[in-house]
């Protein structure tokens, strides 16, 4: 059996067990969140409009964390234009404890 969830405007494929980093949630380590279910497989394929009404899928918060640095360069000829930036974007590390 797996689900598709949403969260942070992506959508993640997981089963009861999976770790999956998400965007950075406003909960602390070890509390439980509930995530809303797009689509329940199973013995058959429940699609919601657009949440499926009475599914859920539980998980636990495992860490929170940044992920690794993406530099990006921007230069322009002629000019002597160079700019160097960084970005790490954080993230809340999750493990799916039950899907129902």
């Amino acid at each position: 059996m797996f689900a598709i969830i949403e969260s942070g405007g992506k959508q993640y494929r997981v089963s009861e067990g999976d770790l999956v980093r998400l965007e950075l949630l406003g909960a602390e380590v070890g509390q439980s969140v509930d995530l809303p279910v797009l689509l329940l497989s199973g013995d058959s394929v429940k699609i919601g409009k657009p949440f499926v009404d009475g599914a859920s899928v539980k998980a636990e918060v495992v860490s929170h964390g940044k992920a690794t640095k993406l530099y990006s360069y921007r230069y322009v000829a002629k000019t002597n234009v160079r700019r160097k930036t960084g970005h790490r974007q954080p993230y809340t590390e999750v493990k799916i404890t039950a899907i129902s």
